[in-house]
């Protein structure tokens, strides 16, 4: 059915206007396509085009089903269109313009929906996981970014396939071709966002993924303050680190790909760094991509300056922490100088310190309740206040430690002395320096303390004539050379290897009491956290990309996709549930979407999609989000048997939670 309009005079407005008639084609006996008039509807002004083919649409296929609300319609928040639904179904079958079977028509005493069927007919088809899609979609819901993508302009289909990509990253993170093929033979994600799941390709995942990226900064922006108010977050601490990321190909011609120190000991390949500033409870301030070379502390003055702009106003005076790499003077300086204070473990060795003498030791407990003691000291060689942090836990494992690095150290040692001994050993001077310097750089936090003799001879000279192929009249001389005869080591003298175990320093710029500062860098576990996160949970290493725009944009996305997975475990966290994403994931898969199709006693088929029902975990985790259990409760139809070839719902509208 459709509208169909005439031009006319209205006598209401006594002026020419449009006269809308409900019309519905058919095919004659002879085979030609005809049209009845269903209903006349008059002049219907005040309704626009789209509420207009949203009303045919849900007549047709209210009409086509020959049933009154017993399957899940499109929905519209447009409290007028479901009015003149209502209105003109009952006029439909008031003045019997369709043919509404006797059965459809009289409902059961108790508002039930019966139907007698063949039970060796019912067969379950289609079945999708739709939970862990569900959570995240109604938490892309929370975040705004739904209607921020629709705010610049981008059209429907567009940020239906952005919130499909940035879901599918989330719950399935995986290449673009097997994130498509999931798409399509896994996951119900298409159901929910709407989005014609026919369309998806790998091409137009890759398509999204760089346009997201370009409302990269504005997107963070707008999340960074909307988790700010929808948390209460004051953003009076903020953590500062970096992380870099190996790339699994040659990456020739990438100006962001470059060979750096790797965290994960990949030194064999390129690097791409992570610069992040999220505050205590993990929720991201500012990001930026860097090259894989770049120095730590160079890394501070290009994104600090963004940082005012993505915190709250109550941030002027933050306090920032950071690790010892990017605690520059020059750093420190600087930051000082933008109104912040910060936090940091000094880079200096702090050999000449006193213990203030009014300021007492305090002994706290750290999340194992093992004892650590803290107390002030200054030094004169700095202004700013440092804080001794003594641990006798992490004083037993160092020791541990110090002693197995030692033993290596000396066995090493060991070798490179018995290869002097042997026939065929390695004696010359300068290759038996060459092993101890790598024996010196592996074990660097033990070489440091050790003496080491190396006593040499001078081999009697050798004359001996040497003829080349290619110039058989070249001689060469072989002159002297040193032999290496014996080696030596000792600890030198005065030296306790393990004088400094367990203690270690942090310098500050504000003065406040021990404890306090002592959590606040304390806090600095939560961007390890992070970045765990990311490189684990979310799949962000290594990277294959092969381009550098495609870098940033598979970045950009895993950064998106870990704003929904921190949205949902900060307020879990707080509910006692410290579960790791993956886990949090494998619970709500349990929650599928079914196809269940049978044969009732009118040789029909009824089909109808449902959501099985929340396990206790599961529901646990929605009430604590406050979010919906089900998308849907129940899409059912009804078709003759011999129209049923292809039982599925491929063409589902979106399922909005409202």
């Amino acid at each position: 059915m459709y509208f169909k309009s005439s031009g006319r005079h209205n006598p209401k407005t006594n002026a020419h206007g449009w006269y809308y008639r409900l019309v519905e084609s058919y095919r004659n006996s002879d085979g030609r396509v005809c049209h009845r008039t269903m209903l006349n509807l008059g002049f219907l002004e005040g309704l626009t085009p789209e509420q207009m083919n949203l009303i045919q649409k849900i007549l047709t296929k209210r009409v086509e089903s020959l049933k009154d609300l017993l399957f899940e319609l499109p929905q519209s928040d447009d409290s007028m269109v479901n009015q003149l639904v209502a209105e003109y179904y009952n006029r439909l079958v008031s003045e019997k313009r369709i043919d509404v079977p006797q059965t459809l028509t009289k409902k059961s005493k108790s508002g039930k929906d019966w139907e007698t069927i063949d039970l060796n007919s019912i067969k379950n088809k289609d079945i999708r996981e739709i939970g862990s899609e569900w959570m995240c979609l109604q938490t892309i819901r929370q975040l705004g970014i739904d209607t921020f993508l629709e705010s610049k302009d981008w059209s429907q289909e567009q940020v239906q396939l952005a919130i499909t990509q940035i879901i599918s990253r989330t719950v399935y993170p995986a290449s673009e071709l097997k994130t498509s093929s999931w798409i399509k033979e896994n996951s119900a994600v298409c159901e929910l966002t709407g989005y014609n799941i026919n369309k998806i390709t790998k091409d137009k995942l890759y398509g999204i993924t760089n346009k997201l990226y370009q409302v990269k900064q504005e997107l963070e922006q707008h999340l960074s303050l909307k988790t700010n108010e929808l948390f209460d977050i004051q953003d009076k601490i903020i953590l500062y680190d970096l992380t870099n990321m190996y790339f699994e190909g040659q990456m020739l011609g990438s100006k962001l790909a470059k060979f750096g120190r790797s965290k994960e000991k990949r030194s064999d390949c390129k690097l791409v760094v992570l610069a992040l500033v999220i505050n205590v409870d993990g929720f991201i301030k500012c990001s930026d991509i860097l090259q894989g070379n770049i120095s730590e502390p160079a890394t501070l003055g290009k994104i600090i300056d963004k940082l005012r702009e993505r915190t709250s106003h109550c941030a002027k005076k933050a306090t920032v922490v950071m690790d010892a790499g990017i605690a520059s003077d020059e750093n420190k300086l600087m930051i000082k100088e933008k109104g912040y204070e910060y936090i940091c473990v000094t880079r200096s060795r702090m050999q000449d310190y006193m213990v203030m003498a009014d300021a007492p030791v305090v002994t706290v407990l750290d999340n194992k309740k093992q004892k650590i003691e803290l107390s002030k000291v200054k030094s004169e060689k700095h202004v700013d206040y440092f804080l001794k942090i003594e641990s006798h836990a992490k004083e037993l494992k160092e020791r541990s430690m110090n002693a197995q690095f030692q033993e290596r150290f000396v066995q090493g040692m060991e070798i490179i002395s018995d290869s002097l001994t042997k026939t065929r050993g390695i004696k010359q001077a300068d290759k038996v320096y060459e092993r101890i310097g790598r024996l010196k750089q592996k074990y660097s936090s033990i070489g440091r303390y050790y003496d080491i003799e190396v006593e040499l001879v001078t081999k009697p000279t050798i004359k001996k004539q040497v003829i080349f192929k290619k110039k058989p009249n070249k001689k060469e001389n072989i002159l002297e050379n040193q032999i290496a005869t014996s080696i030596k080591w000792s600890v030198k003298e005065d030296v306790d290897i393990n004088a400094r175990s367990g203690i270690y320093f942090l310098q500050t710029s504000i003065d406040d009491q021990e404890e306090l500062l002592w959590q606040a860098y304390n806090t600095i576990r939560e961007i390890e956290a992070t970045f765990r996160v990311l490189k684990t949970d979310l799949d962000l290493r290594p990277i294959y990309h092969k381009n550098d725009d495609s870098t940033m944009a598979h970045l950009n996305l895993g950064l998106l996709a870990y704003w929904l997975v921190n949205t949902i475990r900060h307020q879990l966290k707080k509910e006692g549930i410290n579960s790791q994403w993956i886990e949090i994931v494998r619970i709500m898969n349990t929650q599928k979407a079914v196809t269940t199709i049978a044969q009732n006693k009118h040789d029909e088929v009824i089909q109808i999609r449902k959501c099985s029902e929340p396990n206790e975990k599961v529901k646990q985790i929605y009430q604590i989000l406050k979010y919906k259990p089900e998308p849907y409760k129940k899409k059912k139809d009804v078709v003759h048997k011999m129209d049923l070839k292809n039982p599925y719902f491929t063409d589902l509208q979106i399922i909005r939670s409202d």
